[in-house]
């Protein structure tokens, strides 16, 4: 594969290149795909046979309503239609949920998948980023998760679950208490966009527990599951009045013909989809201890279909990927343009056995020096301190998370501390390692900006919080939202206005959250924050505009795990 095709990443900003531009740029053949998460048994073969054969039909007529698509999917995963709105992609479905629900801030721990980030800071929203960390694996404390979204006052929160590019898991019944402990957030949003390839319980899903709440939507992939990335589908499920609200906003052709083409032959097909993903498990398996054993590389515990790996200090990940393509025509996805990782980081999706062998023995060549060119890894280097590499976001991570809210250290989790004082430097999520400047960005002040009442220094213990009745893993309860008046506030509505919201009182040095000043116009970052083109590295002086329109027996269950009940 020629070297020049390795430029096409340059134009990239949170995403790789597409497999088709790839294709077009090199010599007509696409290399092997360590990047597109897909599964790689489903369809079968005799089912893109069917498909063939009538290509002309489906590519020649419009497609049945998108009604009658969802109704024939909800036959099959046992689901009422009400409940349910179907999308051409689950990104459509995000950018819905953006511009119809979430109003001023979401919270979402990165890195995760670019959209969650990307899409509300394109139309202005302010976006809590809660880092996770690599001392702990990546894996997500769902109670220091609540604890720094009550202390940022953020009205939307979000999961990843499996999460992307780690595949850190949560169980069912942790995700459920952290969906009732947010119950008067507008909106919780469970994304099971890569559930299904997990096995590390029967029924990890909620989404039978998320239409009975009136604030919670799961996020569902079919691209992902079936192989099938080109076909635009992905569903949402929520209680009616939720999920209607999004359906009613979808063009009645928002899918096309090969998405009902494929929605009605799975009822044919239930036994070869379990089989794939079955397959997909044990090769996930078999991969991490063939890349275990790779001298320096370091292995996430994973229950998607891909693997996140550290390289060995000294190797540049974009490196290594350009030398993959380019020697060993092997395309993998290296994340230094996720918000929250770095270059020394590669995700990896889970392929057939012989593809992996193909894959160790290039990483082999690449890193370890057994090719003309040499090694990709360096001397080694003195430190290891992580970095989301994205200095603008090391920055607003490390100093206030966004919004000038300091005295975080206790809920943004172990091994990110911040600033003790105004004066106190800047210092990354890893700890000791000074966080250069964005250029062109604008720097942050460090004292309060001046309509703010000054802020209390952070008190050595955590952010108080109310206790709830004993359960196995606590989360901060909603704070109440004071009144005018001087007397002492009455209980919380479920639903007050960001604007009003406050620190639970009466607590020592209470976390004093800036008051909202109302909605901000698309392209504009809310108090605090910063646009995906500020973030992306560019001047910061340009809007970013913002993006789409405003204003039976053998078929597996929702999850994908176990038989669907009779």
């Amino acid at each position: 594969m020629p070297d020049n095709v390795t430029s096409l990443f340059r134009s990239t900003a949170a995403h790789s290149p597409s497999m088709a531009a790839l294709t077009r740029e090199s010599d007509g053949a696409g290399p092997v795909d360590f990047c597109i998460p897909c599964n790689p048994y489903f369809p079968t073969p005799a089912m893109f046979e069917e498909m063939a054969a009538r290509l002309r039909d489906i590519i020649t007529y419009y497609p049945s309503s998108a009604d009658t698509i969802t109704a024939e999917l909800c036959s099959l995963l046992q689901l009422p239609p009400q409940c349910v709105a179907m999308g051409n992609g689950s990104t459509e479905l995000i950018t819905w949920i953006d511009h119809l629900l979430v109003r001023e801030s979401l919270a979402v721990p990165v890195p995760t998948f670019g959209r969650w980030t990307d899409q509300p800071m394109e139309t202005g929203k302010r976006v809590d980023m809660f880092p996770l960390q690599e001392s702990s694996g990546f894996a997500l404390d769902l109670a220091q998760y609540a604890e720094f979204i009550r202390a940022r006052g953020t009205r939307v929160a979000v999961i990843c679950n499996p999460n992307n590019p780690d595949g850190g898991f949560l169980h069912k019944h942790a995700v459920v208490q952290f969906m009732d402990a947010m119950a008067d957030l507008d909106l919780v949003v469970i994304d099971e966009s890569f559930l299904e390839f997990a096995d590390a319980e029967n029924e990890p899903s909620v989404v039978q527990e998320a239409m009975l709440r009136p604030n919670v939507i799961v996020l569902r992939s079919l691209g992902k599951n079936f192989g099938l990335h080109g076909i635009r589908f992905g569903y949402l499920v929520a209680n009616p009045a939720l999920a209607g609200r999004v359906r009613s906003m979808l063009p009645k052709w928002n899918l096309n013909s090969f998405a009902e083409h494929v929605v009605f032959m799975l009822k044919e097909h239930g036994a070869e989809y379990a089989q794939s993903l079955h397959q997909v498990r044990r090769d996930r398996m078999d991969m991490s201890g063939q890349l275990s054993s790779l001298p320096g590389l370091t292995v996430y515990p994973s229950q998607g279909n891909f693997l996140f790996v550290r390289l060995p200090v000294g190797a540049e990940g974009t490196v290594v990927r350009d030398r993959l393509l380019t020697e060993h025509r092997i395309l993998v996805r290296e994340c230094g343009n996720k918000i929250g990782s770095s270059s020394r980081f590669l995700r990896l999706v889970v392929r057939p056995q012989v593809d992996v062998r193909r894959l160790v023995t290039g990483l082999e060549q690449v890193l370890y020096g057994t090719s003309r060119r040499g090694a990709a890894v360096s001397e080694q280097a003195t430190g290891t301190a992580y970095s989301s590499g994205t200095a603008a976001v090391d920055r607003l991570v490390s100093q206030t998370n966004g919004a000038g809210t300091r005295g975080l250290a206790q809920a943004a989790g172990a091994g990110m501390p911040l600033p003790a004082a105004a004066s106190a430097p800047a210092v990354g999520p890893g700890g000791g390692m000074p966080v250069p400047a964005a250029a062109g960005l604008p720097q942050p002040e460090p004292q309060p900006v001046p309509q703010e009442a000054p802020r209390p220094q952070p008190a050595p213990q955590p952010v108080p919080v109310p206790q709830p009745q004993p359960q196995p893993q606590q989360f901060p309860q909603p704070a109440a939202y004071p009144e005018p008046a001087p007397q002492p506030a009455p209980a919380a509505p479920p639903l007050a206005p960001a604007a009003a919201f406050a620190a639970p009182a009466p607590a020592p040095a209470p976390v004093q959250v800036p008051p909202a000043t109302g909605p901000t116009p698309p392209g504009v970052p809310a108090r605090g924050g910063l646009t995906a083109a500020q973030v992306r590295g560019t001047d910061g002086l340009s809007m970013a505009p913002a993006t789409g329109w405003p204003g039976a027996q053998s078929w597996p269950d929702a999850a994908g795990m176990g038989q669907a009940a009779g």
